[in-house]
């Protein structure tokens, strides 16, 4: 599909501070986002815009829809976070800053995309704004804490001790890179977080949700995506790939965005 992709970057004002986004236009440059039904993309736990690297392009040509990527407040090139970071932050995102996003950049019908917590907030989405959200798509998401979960998270932790190994992240997120890595292991490996799930709110998701997970995936078993299925409402279209591991969209880009495109033909029209 040979497309005028453009990219444009635009800056989201919150009550908290600013939110940096970048949208890949489908229709050329300066495409309008009210005709269109773009897809939002949420980053994970150390993500940012920038580590989507080349998958939202090529998500944009593949399906032919604008895609728009967002680092949260304290990543990538947003604001630092301020104040106390709290054990609900996967719940905050909906109502606390993504109408903020829709509003400014003109999105309204969307579909929601997320990658490990990231997909646990674009359920969320899904779930606080129905009647716009018309396709989920989550990869790699948890949807409680497991023990692998656990396990992943302290050898990543001890794995960041080593020299240099910061420096990886300051390269994305500058000054926040510490904040940015305790705000994930310290979270997740705190005592009052090993309750957490999405039990309570996936049966609000009623759109088509396409459930993509790694059979390796060393951060979450089949058993996340399998839950995720059956509780939500809508219909569910899961996908364990054999072989791949946490970031599917880095192992396999086009087969990714080839099952994504798939998806949306089909149920989004």
């Amino acid at each position: 599909m040979d497309l005028p992709i453009k990219t444009r970057d635009a800056w989201v004002e919150t009550p908290q501070g600013q939110l940096f986004t970048r949208t890949w236009d489908a229709h050329g440059e300066g495409a309008d986002l009210r005709e269109d039904t773009p897809i939002v993309l949420f980053h994970d736990s150390l993500g940012s815009v920038e580590l989507w690297r080349s998958f939202p392009e090529a998500l944009c040509i593949t399906t032919g829809r604008s895609v728009v990527a967002y680092d949260r407040l304290g990543f990538g090139r947003s604001t630092p976070f301020s104040g106390e970071w709290t054990t609900n932050f996967i719940h905050v995102e909906a109502p606390n800053f993504f109408p903020a996003l829709r509003e400014q950049l003109g999105i309204q019908d969307f579909i929601a995309m997320g990658h490990s917590v990231g997909g646990a907030m674009a359920a969320l989405c899904a779930a606080a704004f129905p009647s716009a959200c018309r396709a989920l798509v989550t990869e790699s998401a948890q949807a409680f804490v497991e023990d692998r979960t656990i396990q992943g998270i302290r050898e990543a932790k001890a794995a960041f001790q080593q020299e240099g190994q910061l420096d990886r992240l300051k390269k994305y997120h500058g000054d926040k890179a510490r904040w940015v890595l305790d705000a994930w292991t310290v979270t997740w490996l705190s005592p009052e977080f090993q309750s957490w799930n999405l039990d309570a709110d996936l049966s609000e998701v009623v759109c088509p949700a396409l459930i993509i997970h790694g059979e390796q995936d060393e951060y979450g078993s089949v058993a996340h995506p399998m839950r995720l299925a059956k509780a939500m409402a809508g219909e569910t279209q899961v996908e364990i790939l054999p072989g791949r591991r946490h970031v599917p969209h880095k192992e396999a880009e086009g087969l990714i965005v080839e099952l994504i495109r798939s998806f949306l033909e089909r149920v989004v029209r």
